[in-house]
Order: structure tokens, then sequence, then C-alpha cells
């Protein structure tokens, strides 16, 4: 009964988070905090629950590309001995508590929105007019900035959807101001408060969504582990494909572990094998970390 081991780890770099510029990252924490600031200042001054709710909104933005910002740098350290892949995984945490927080600010924000809907209040339209146009542009600014790193990292798109939602709610914010001016529509900011928190929690949803299925260690959505068994069974000398585990570390490490059966051979032989196999699982399937078992 030969039984072979082999364990095989991979640096290939597809894009990783920890290339994007630090610089970037600190410049959109930076103008963030200043719309956050400015939002919460004029909530309160004008009476505008939908500046408010903008404020909290890029609050929590200023929070999550912090996090993200922490992560990139935790992930970008190597492994050490007691936490093997690395700290991989603390980039889909931050992702998940992003999401989280935002949630609930939301549903908050809701429920305090429906309140001043039956009992309205006045609201100082050229406050809100003003501080809206500044987070307008600041907004602008940052998603742009983000943008062509957002397609290669969950995290940094996790900030960039936040940052893209907050310009689409500024906009709301600043359509309201001018309604309330110029019309005296007052009631149209408990509204457009509701709006904006639909928004938040649709731009959270999906990375929540994501960031739990990898937390949780569930297979890649890209992967059909039926597939790779019927395409690993073609190669030469393998009798059975016992087991396989697909799991992700972050959004673009896959691990593979598999257990199979091959015919009795010289593990020199099996050598062969096991290169076809790695050039499978990394060409086919994107893995970037594998564990082999073979037993005869």
């Amino acid at each position: 009964m030969s039984h072979h081991h082999h364990e095989h780890h991979h640096s290939h770099h597809h894009h990783d988070a920890s290339q994007i510029s630090k610089t970037k990252l600190f410049w959109v924490v930076l103008m963030n905090l200043l719309i956050t600031v400015a939002e919460f200042i004029g909530g309160i001054l004008s009476g505008s629950l939908a500046l408010l709710s903008d404020a909290l909104h890029n609050l929590s933005d200023t929070i999550a590309i912090l996090l993200s910002y922490v992560s990139i740098r935790l992930s970008s350290k190597s492994a050490n001995e007691r936490k093997m892949f690395g700290y991989k995984r603390a980039n889909i945490l931050s992702a998940f508590i992003n999401s989280a927080v935002l949630l609930a600010l939301s549903v908050y924000l809701s429920f305090e929105a429906v309140q001043r809907f039956i009992h309205q209040e006045t609201v100082n339209g050229n406050t809100v007019i003003i501080v809206s146009l500044i987070g307008l542009v600041a907004n602008l600014v940052s998603v742009l900035l983000l943008s062509k790193d957002s397609k290669h990292s969950l995290n940094i798109r996790s900030s960039y959807l936040h940052l893209m939602s907050d310009m689409v709610s500024s906009v709301i914010v600043l359509f309201s101001g001018i309604m309330i001016k110029y019309f005296h529509v007052y009631w149209i900011d408990p509204v457009f408060t509701i709006i904006i928190n639909i928004l938040i929690v649709k731009s959270v949803y999906s990375v929540l969504k994501e960031s739990i299925h990898i937390l949780m260690e569930g297979s890649p959505e890209n992967i059909s582990i039926e597939e790779m068994k019927k395409e690993l069974k073609t190669i030469e000398n393998v009798i059975d494909i016992t087991e396989v585990k697909a799991w992700s570390l972050d959004d673009n490490h896959i691990c593979i572990e598999l257990k199979m059966k091959i015919e009795d051979m010289k593990i020199s032989e099996s050598n062969q094998i096991k290169h076809k196999i790695e050039h499978i699982l990394e060409e086919h399937y994107g893995a970037r970390d594998f564990i082999i078992e073979f037993t005869s």
C-alpha cells in the first residue's frame, strides 16, 4: 500500500488587493471624514433627516474604507506558524463587519423617517443644498480614485459600492433641498431618507451574502465539484477520487484538497500524475493551494 502525501503552495498574485495604492485610500478616507462632519452639522442645523442619513451613510463608508485599508495591510502580511494562510481572511471579515453595521444603521434611520413623516417638521433648504453639493463633489472624486481597483477585490468593491450609493444619495439630498427651498415640500425629506436607506440595503446585501459564504467555507461558486471529478478521472492510472474539498480564503484565493486512488506505482511515477492534476486545478479551476493525497 503506497501512501503518498503532497502539499503544494503557490503565490501567484491575481491582482491582489495588496497592490492597491495606500495613498488613494488615505485620501478617500480623509475626504469622507470631512463630508461626514459637514453633513452631520448641516443635518442638525437644517433639521434634515435625509442629510443626517447621508452623514451616517458617509460615516459608515469611512469606517468601511478604514477597515479595507487595515485589512489590506493585514492580508499582505505573510503567513506565520499559527495563522497558516496568512491574514487573507481579514479582508473578507472586514467586508462582513462593514455590511452588517450599515444594515443596522439603515433600519434605524428608516424607522426615524416614518416617525418624521407622521409628524412633519420644517427644514432649511439652503443648508441642505450647499452641504449636499460639497458631498457630491467629494464622492465623485473618491469613486474615480477607486474605480479601477474595485474590479479585483471584494473588499475594495465593498468600499466602492458604498461610495457609489453615497453619490446617488447626495444627488437625492440635493434634489430634496431644492424642493424644500423653492416649493416648501417638507414631506420629501423623510421620503428620501427611506429611499437612501433602500439604496444602502441593496448595495450591502450582495457583499454580506458573499462574505458570509466565504467565511462559512462554502465551496467557491464558480467551481463544479462533479465536473472536476469527471475531468480528473480521465487521467491515466487514476482509479477513483474518494474526497474533494474546495474552499476560498478570500475572493481570489481558492484551496482544493483531494484524496484519490491510483494504480500501485513508484513515487517517481505518481509525481507525473500529480503534476497533471496540479496543472488542471490551476488552469481550469483557478486553485492557488492544493493538498493531494494518493492511496492505492
